[in-house]
C-alpha cells in the first residue's frame, strides 16, 4: 500500500508541476497577446482617424465615397481575425478571442461619436484651417497651423500631415495661397477682391 500511495503522490505532484507550467505558458502568452491587440488597436485608431479626416475633406470638396464606410468595417475585423491565429490552448483562445471581439468596439465608437459630434455643430479641420489663415497677418507652415489649432482645441487630434493635405485642397480650389521659401512651405488665406466700388461710376455717368 505504501507504494501504490507513493506512486500516487509522485503522479499528483508531476501533474501539479505540468499544469503550474502550463499557467505560466498561458499567462505570458496572454500577456504577448493582448500586448499585440493594443498596438493594433492604437493603429486603428490612427487609421480611423485619419480616414474620418480624408472623408471630411473629400465631402467638402465635393466627392462622396460610401464604399469607404464598408472598407473601415472590413478592416476593424482585421485584427480579430490575425490575433486568434497564434492561440494553442483553449483558455487562451477563449480569453484572447473575447478580448479581441471587444477590442475593435472602442476605436468604432469613438469614431462614430466623433461623426456625431460633427454632426451636432463641430467646424470640420477644413473650416478650422481657414479661419485660422484669414486671421493671421503672416504666412503660417503646416505644421505653425497644426500646432496652432492643436492648441486652441486640444480635444481634437491634429497632425501636421493631415494639415498640410487639408490645405493643398484649399490651394486647389484657390481659397488659399502657397508660398516657397527655401525649402518651407507656407500658406495664407486668399483674398477675395471687391469689385463693387468700380460699379457705381457707370450707373452715375448714365444718370448724368
Amino acid at each position: 500500500m505504501s507504494e501504490i500511495q507513493a506512486s500516487s503522490t509522485e503522479l499528483t505532484s508531476q501533474y501539479t508541476a505540468q499544469i503550474t507550467g502550463d499557467l505560466e505558458r498561458n499567462t505570458k502568452e496572454q500577456e504577448r497577446i493582448g500586448a499585440e491587440v493594443e498596438a493594433l488597436q492604437e493603429q486603428l485608431r490612427t487609421l480611423q482617424h485619419d480616414h474620418t479626416v480624408l472623408v471630411n475633406m473629400q465631402q467638402a470638396l465635393g466627392g462622396a465615397s460610401p464604399a469607404s464606410e464598408a472598407a473601415t468595417k472590413t478592416a476593424v475585423s482585421v485584427p480579430s481575425q490575425t490575433a486568434a491565429e497564434p492561440k494553442r490552448s483553449r483558455p487562451k483562445k477563449t480569453a484572447a478571442a473575447d478580448a479581441d471581439k471587444a477590442a475593435p468596439k472602442k476605436p468604432a465608437a469613438e469614431a462614430s461619436s466623433a461623426k456625431a459630434s460633427k454632426a451636432a455643430g463641430k467646424p470640420s479641420l477644413v473650416d478650422l484651417i481657414r479661419n485660422h489663415l484669414q486671421q493671421q497677418n503672416e504666412p503660417r507652415s503646416a505644421a505653425e497651423i497644426s500646432s496652432a489649432l492643436t492648441q486652441a482645441h486640444p480635444d481634437r487630434t491634429i497632425k501636421t500631415t493631415v494639415v498640410r493635405t487639408t490645405v493643398e485642397g484649399l490651394v486647389a480650389k484657390s481659397h488659399a495661397h502657397r508660398t516657397k521659401q527655401g525649402s518651407s512651405v507656407f500658406y495664407t488665406a486668399a483674398t477675395t477682391p471687391q469689385p463693387a466700388e468700380d460699379e457705381p461710376q457707370p450707373k452715375a455717368t448714365a444718370a448724368g
